[in-house]
Protein backbone atom coordinates (compact mmCIF):
# COMPACT_ATOMS: atom_id res chain seq x y z
CA UNK A 1 0.00 0.00 0.00
CA UNK A 2 1.03 3.34 -0.82
CA UNK A 3 0.53 6.34 1.47
CA UNK A 4 -0.41 9.87 -0.01
CA UNK A 5 -1.69 13.14 1.19
CA UNK A 6 -3.94 15.87 -0.25
CA UNK A 7 -4.57 19.12 1.47
CA UNK A 8 -3.65 17.24 4.84
CA UNK A 9 -5.68 14.50 4.37
CA UNK A 10 -3.63 11.38 4.54
CA UNK A 11 -5.10 8.00 2.22
CA UNK A 12 -3.81 4.88 1.89
CA UNK A 13 -4.06 3.66 -2.09
CA UNK A 14 -4.08 -0.09 -2.38
CA UNK A 15 -3.61 -1.47 -5.83
CA UNK A 16 -5.42 -4.83 -7.05
CA UNK A 17 -3.13 -8.03 -8.01
CA UNK A 18 -1.46 -7.42 -11.75
CA UNK A 19 -1.88 -3.76 -11.83
CA UNK A 20 -1.26 -2.40 -14.94
CA UNK A 21 -0.40 1.99 -15.28
CA UNK A 22 -2.35 3.18 -17.62
CA UNK A 23 -5.39 0.85 -17.35
CA UNK A 24 -8.43 2.08 -16.25
CA UNK A 25 -10.07 0.45 -12.33
CA UNK A 26 -13.06 0.14 -10.45
CA UNK A 27 -12.28 2.30 -7.30
CA UNK A 28 -13.63 1.47 -4.17
CA UNK A 29 -13.47 4.12 -1.19
CA UNK A 30 -13.29 2.53 2.46
CA UNK A 31 -13.97 4.58 5.39
CA UNK A 32 -13.07 3.04 8.53
CA UNK A 33 -14.74 3.48 12.11
CA UNK A 34 -14.03 5.35 14.72
CA UNK A 35 -12.03 3.31 16.16
CA UNK A 36 -8.81 3.60 13.67
CA UNK A 37 -8.82 7.63 14.21
CA UNK A 38 -5.74 9.40 15.42
CA UNK A 39 -2.55 10.33 14.06
CA UNK A 40 -0.90 6.54 13.38
CA UNK A 41 -1.81 5.73 9.75
CA UNK A 42 -0.48 2.29 10.69
CA UNK A 43 -3.73 1.83 12.22
CA UNK A 44 -5.28 2.20 8.94
CA UNK A 45 -2.75 -0.41 7.82
CA UNK A 46 -3.89 -3.15 9.59
CA UNK A 47 -7.95 -2.39 9.77
CA UNK A 48 -9.88 -5.38 9.44
CA UNK A 49 -10.90 -4.40 6.32
CA UNK A 50 -8.05 -4.84 4.49
CA UNK A 51 -7.02 -8.00 6.49
CA UNK A 52 -10.14 -9.47 5.40
CA UNK A 53 -10.90 -8.51 1.58
CA UNK A 54 -7.23 -10.32 1.14
CA UNK A 55 -9.22 -13.61 0.70
CA UNK A 56 -11.56 -12.07 -1.06
CA UNK A 57 -10.93 -13.30 -4.87
CA UNK A 58 -11.34 -11.47 -7.44
CA UNK A 59 -10.74 -8.16 -6.26
CA UNK A 60 -9.88 -6.28 -9.31
CA UNK A 61 -10.60 -2.52 -7.05
CA UNK A 62 -7.98 0.20 -6.80
CA UNK A 63 -8.97 0.74 -2.85
CA UNK A 64 -8.44 4.66 -1.38
CA UNK A 65 -8.53 5.07 2.60
CA UNK A 66 -8.54 8.22 3.92
CA UNK A 67 -7.26 8.72 7.76
CA UNK A 68 -9.18 10.38 10.29
CA UNK A 69 -7.18 12.31 12.25
CA UNK A 70 -10.28 14.35 13.68
CA UNK A 71 -13.26 13.31 15.71
CA UNK A 72 -15.60 12.06 13.14
CA UNK A 73 -15.51 12.31 9.26
CA UNK A 74 -17.78 15.22 9.43
CA UNK A 75 -14.93 17.52 10.14
CA UNK A 76 -13.07 16.52 7.14
CA UNK A 77 -15.92 16.35 4.74
CA UNK A 78 -15.12 18.54 2.31
CA UNK A 79 -11.18 16.98 2.10
CA UNK A 80 -12.99 13.97 1.47
CA UNK A 81 -15.36 15.11 -1.18
CA UNK A 82 -12.00 16.72 -3.01
CA UNK A 83 -10.44 13.61 -2.40
CA UNK A 84 -12.67 11.83 -4.51
CA UNK A 85 -13.57 14.29 -7.19
CA UNK A 86 -9.75 14.13 -7.55
CA UNK A 87 -9.48 10.12 -7.77
CA UNK A 88 -12.37 10.57 -10.25
CA UNK A 89 -10.28 12.71 -12.61
CA UNK A 90 -7.23 10.38 -12.24
CA UNK A 91 -5.82 7.71 -15.43
CA UNK A 92 -6.42 4.66 -13.29
CA UNK A 93 -10.19 5.56 -12.14
CA UNK A 94 -13.23 4.04 -14.09
CA UNK A 95 -15.30 6.89 -13.64
CA UNK A 96 -18.31 4.50 -14.13
CA UNK A 97 -17.02 2.43 -11.46
CA UNK A 98 -16.63 4.49 -8.25
CA UNK A 99 -17.80 2.84 -4.73
CA UNK A 100 -18.02 3.24 -1.35
CA UNK A 101 -17.95 1.16 1.87
CA UNK A 102 -17.41 1.84 5.42
CA UNK A 103 -18.32 0.74 8.81
CA UNK A 104 -19.66 2.62 11.85
CA UNK A 105 -18.22 5.89 11.97
CA UNK A 106 -17.21 4.98 8.16
CA UNK A 107 -21.18 3.83 7.46
CA UNK A 108 -22.15 7.23 8.75
CA UNK A 109 -19.71 8.92 6.08
CA UNK A 110 -20.74 6.23 3.25
CA UNK A 111 -24.41 7.49 3.42
CA UNK A 112 -23.52 11.05 3.44
CA UNK A 113 -21.44 11.15 0.68
CA UNK A 114 -23.86 8.88 -1.54
CA UNK A 115 -26.06 11.61 -0.39
CA UNK A 116 -23.89 14.05 -1.17
CA UNK A 117 -22.18 12.96 -4.48
CA UNK A 118 -24.68 10.59 -6.34
CA UNK A 119 -23.14 11.73 -10.07
CA UNK A 120 -19.95 10.35 -8.86
CA UNK A 121 -20.65 7.13 -6.65
CA UNK A 122 -22.10 4.00 -8.51
CA UNK A 123 -23.27 1.93 -5.53
CA UNK A 124 -22.75 2.35 -1.68
CA UNK A 125 -22.36 -0.29 1.02
CA UNK A 126 -22.90 1.46 4.58
CA UNK A 127 -22.39 -0.91 7.94
CA UNK A 128 -23.63 0.09 10.79
CA UNK A 129 -24.47 3.67 9.92
CA UNK A 130 -26.65 5.93 9.95
CA UNK A 131 -27.44 9.02 8.04
CA UNK A 132 -30.26 11.97 7.55
CA UNK A 133 -33.14 9.79 6.67
CA UNK A 134 -34.86 12.77 5.38
CA UNK A 135 -32.44 13.30 2.70
CA UNK A 136 -32.56 9.78 1.07
CA UNK A 137 -34.49 10.72 -1.69
CA UNK A 138 -30.89 11.73 -2.90
CA UNK A 139 -30.00 8.23 -3.53
CA UNK A 140 -33.40 7.09 -5.69
CA UNK A 141 -30.67 6.17 -7.94
CA UNK A 142 -27.85 4.86 -6.44
CA UNK A 143 -27.72 1.80 -5.47
CA UNK A 144 -27.54 0.55 -1.96
CA UNK A 145 -27.01 -2.26 0.32
CA UNK A 146 -26.95 -1.65 4.02
CA UNK A 147 -25.71 -4.16 6.69
CA UNK A 148 -26.38 -4.00 10.32
CA UNK A 149 -26.33 -6.24 13.39
CA UNK A 150 -29.62 -6.59 15.33
CA UNK A 151 -28.10 -6.71 18.70
CA UNK A 152 -25.84 -3.43 17.83
CA UNK A 153 -25.59 -1.51 21.42
CA UNK A 154 -23.29 1.43 19.83
CA UNK A 155 -25.32 2.20 16.53
CA UNK A 156 -29.32 1.06 16.64
CA UNK A 157 -30.06 -1.16 13.96
CA UNK A 158 -33.12 0.95 14.14
CA UNK A 159 -30.29 3.54 12.44
CA UNK A 160 -30.55 1.42 9.34
CA UNK A 161 -33.51 0.73 8.84
CA UNK A 162 -34.70 4.47 8.65
CA UNK A 163 -32.69 4.41 6.28
CA UNK A 164 -33.37 1.65 4.00
CA UNK A 165 -37.13 3.07 4.38
CA UNK A 166 -36.49 6.64 3.00
CA UNK A 167 -34.50 5.09 0.38
CA UNK A 168 -37.48 2.59 -0.32
CA UNK A 169 -40.00 5.15 -0.54
CA UNK A 170 -38.01 7.62 -2.66
CA UNK A 171 -37.85 4.69 -5.16
CA UNK A 172 -34.24 4.15 -4.59
CA UNK A 173 -32.78 0.41 -5.28
CA UNK A 174 -31.83 -0.91 -2.05
CA UNK A 175 -31.28 -3.68 0.10
CA UNK A 176 -30.71 -4.77 3.86
CA UNK A 177 -29.40 -7.37 5.72
CA UNK A 178 -29.61 -8.07 9.08
CA UNK A 179 -27.17 -10.38 11.38
CA UNK A 180 -29.31 -11.79 14.11
CA UNK A 181 -27.00 -12.53 16.50
CA UNK A 182 -24.17 -9.63 16.15
CA UNK A 183 -23.67 -6.91 18.19
CA UNK A 184 -21.54 -3.76 16.55
CA UNK A 185 -19.34 -6.10 14.76
CA UNK A 186 -21.59 -6.19 11.49
CA UNK A 187 -18.31 -5.62 9.34
CA UNK A 188 -16.23 -8.67 9.64
CA UNK A 189 -18.93 -11.10 8.22
CA UNK A 190 -19.60 -8.26 5.22
CA UNK A 191 -16.26 -7.87 4.41
CA UNK A 192 -15.34 -11.62 4.08
CA UNK A 193 -18.41 -12.16 1.43
CA UNK A 194 -17.06 -11.82 -2.09
CA UNK A 195 -20.60 -11.80 -3.11
CA UNK A 196 -20.57 -7.83 -1.75
CA UNK A 197 -17.71 -6.83 -4.16
CA UNK A 198 -19.74 -8.63 -7.36
CA UNK A 199 -22.41 -6.58 -6.26
CA UNK A 200 -20.57 -3.82 -6.24
CA UNK A 201 -19.38 -4.27 -9.74
CA UNK A 202 -22.31 -4.92 -11.35
CA UNK A 203 -23.72 -1.57 -10.88
CA UNK A 204 -22.32 1.34 -13.25
CA UNK A 205 -22.88 5.12 -12.91
CA UNK A 206 -24.29 6.57 -16.12
CA UNK A 207 -24.13 10.11 -17.01
CA UNK A 208 -25.43 12.63 -14.03
CA UNK A 209 -27.84 12.59 -11.14
CA UNK A 210 -28.56 15.27 -9.22
CA UNK A 211 -31.52 14.29 -7.25
CA UNK A 212 -32.56 16.82 -4.90
CA UNK A 213 -34.75 16.26 -1.71
CA UNK A 214 -38.52 17.49 -0.77
CA UNK A 215 -37.49 19.87 1.79
CA UNK A 216 -36.44 23.23 0.59
CA UNK A 217 -39.24 25.19 1.83
CA UNK A 218 -37.81 27.23 4.79
CA UNK A 219 -41.24 27.98 5.70
CA UNK A 220 -41.87 23.95 6.37
CA UNK A 221 -38.77 22.72 7.43
CA UNK A 222 -36.73 25.44 8.90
Amino acid sequence: MEEHTLDGLHYLIRYPSGYVRGQRYPVLFFFHGAGTRGTDIGKLKSNPFFIHVEQVQPFPFVVIAPHCTENTWFDLFEKLQALIRTVAASDFCDKTRIYAIGASMGGYATWQLGMSMPDLLAAIVPICGGGMYWNAGRLKNTPVWAFHGEKDPVVLVEETKKMVAAVQKAGGNVKMTLYPEAAHDAWTETYQNGEVFRWLLSHQKGGTSNEKDAFSDTKAYG
